[in-house]
């Protein structure tokens, strides 16, 4: 891709204190984008910091707290993301939550509520409200981060890989419905990615060893390698491409085997 590819461009990225969101929006900012930052947690200082490093990079950037879950915390980031750069041209929806170790049957009413309504919901909120305006505009990209647990099951994730499996289809048939007014709609599906979200599976060399061995490039990823992948789809390059799912995974496929627990 070329340098500067999405300058000029206006870039909002959703979960975008720390880990992937983070990474993709310093990713676009370098690539020329303004970016606005959002996420639900914003008196430790982390949001802040990520719009300072946008600013280094020579981008403008806007960062405020936004609740996905709540219809007019996310209108209300819609519509200050216009006020301040007079337009969206790309949407990431990196924000999302984790319930570990459930299976659905274990699963609570409120850590299912928590994690649809996040990831799922949160989702599909933010779709249609800066949709409403690329579709105004005639243009825009939106690129949902899923999961690889969205595409295959794997023990313990429970309502997650419920929720990443919703966010697929919704990425899909939002694509169909916004194709007429040269709106992409795309998603990504990393694999374990070395960020604090997921620190349980591979937090200290001996965890990290054992998780690398299970995939077939020999190493997890990084945020960068989803960042890049962020990018590709956000430019140009890939200006023929909607409704599709990319898999950042290293090769690496969950097992799906949850065991069985003993009788008697």
């Amino acid at each position: 891709m070329k340098n500067q590819c999405l300058k000029k461009k206006v870039s909002v990225v959703t979960g975008a204190r720390r880990g992937i969101g983070k990474a993709i929006a310093l990713t676009f900012a370098e690539a020329g984008s303004d970016v606005v930052v959002c996420d639900s947690i914003i008196d430790d200082g982390k949001l802040h910091e990520t719009e300072e490093a946008i600013r280094k990079l020579g981008a403008r950037a806007l960062a405020f707290q936004t609740d996905i879950t709540v219809r007019n915390d996310v209108e209300k980031m819609t519509q200050r993301a216009i006020d301040a750069f007079d337009k969206i041209d790309i949407l990431v929806n990196c924000a999302g939550v984790w319930k570990p170790g459930r299976t659905l049957l274990e699963c609570s009413d409120d850590d299912w509520d928590s994690v649809i309504d996040t990831n799922l919901k949160g989702t599909f909120l933010c779709c249609r409200s800066v949709g409403k305006a690329m579709i105004a505009n005639h243009s825009g990209c939106i690129i949902n981060i899923s999961s690889q647990v969205g595409l295959t099951p794997a023990a313990g994730a429970g309502a997650y890989s419920t929720s990443k499996a919703g966010i697929i289809m919704l990425t899909k048939q939002l694509a169909l419905e916004m194709s007429e007014y040269n709106v992409r709609v795309n998603a990504l599906a990393p694999g374990i990615v070395k960020t604090d979200f997921n620190t349980d599976f591979w937090k200290g060399p001996e965890k990290e060893r054992e998780a690398s061995s299970m995939v077939p490039l020999g190493r997890l990823a990084e945020t960068g390698d989803v960042a890049t992948a962020a990018l590709f789809l956000a430019s140009d390059d890939s200006s023929y491409i909607t409704g599709e799912v990319l898999c950042i995974n290293g090769g690496w496929k969950p097992q799906s085997a949850v065991g069985r627990k003993q009788v008697g």
